[in-house]
């Protein structure tokens, strides 16, 4: 678990430099047109929030607090007109980002490979859920466009 950890503590270090790379790569992907949508600033501040606690969100966040933040994206990147697919994918590639970080600080011993096989666990874990409150969150607001054009 120390390896673990003290490869978080190097992902949150580098944070602003993450969430930078990562808003790039949203900004130059055909496949994500409509995050033009999503203001720049807010999108890079929300990736660099998950990076720079990356800690608090792996080990220290119940599932409760995972949910509400991201059933709240959810609905808000469907009140911005981005299709779920899209917000799926850019949960993805910020998971991705962090690969290829860790890739490019190779480490060196089965130990630190170890750590990061722990970490990968958790990474996992903590995207999966994130990407399941956000179709959550993304749906309650669908559910409710669709309950309000009936009543009228």
């Amino acid at each position: 678990m120390l390896l673990a950890y003290r490869l978080v503590r190097l992902i949150e270090t580098y944070s602003a430099d993450l969430a930078h790379g990562l808003l790039a790569k949203v900004q130059s992907s055909d496949k994500l047109a409509d995050y033009s949508k999503v203001p720049a600033e807010e999108l890079e501040e929300r990736v660099y929030e998950i990076y720079r606690h990356l800690g608090d969100w792996l080990l220290g966040k119940s599932e409760a607090d995972i949910e509400r933040r991201y059933e709240e994206i959810g609905t808000r990147r469907k009140a911005q007109g981005v299709p779920f697919s899209q917000v799926a994918y850019v949960l993805e590639l910020t998971k991705e980002n962090l690969w290829e970080f860790l890739k490019s600080r190779q480490m060196d011993t089965p130990v630190e490979a170890f750590g990061e096989l722990e970490m990968l666990q958790m990474l996992d874990q903590f995207f999966d859920r994130a990407t399941y409150y956000s179709a959550l969150g993304y749906e309650k607001v669908c559910v409710a466009d669709e309950v309000a054009s009936v009543s009228e």
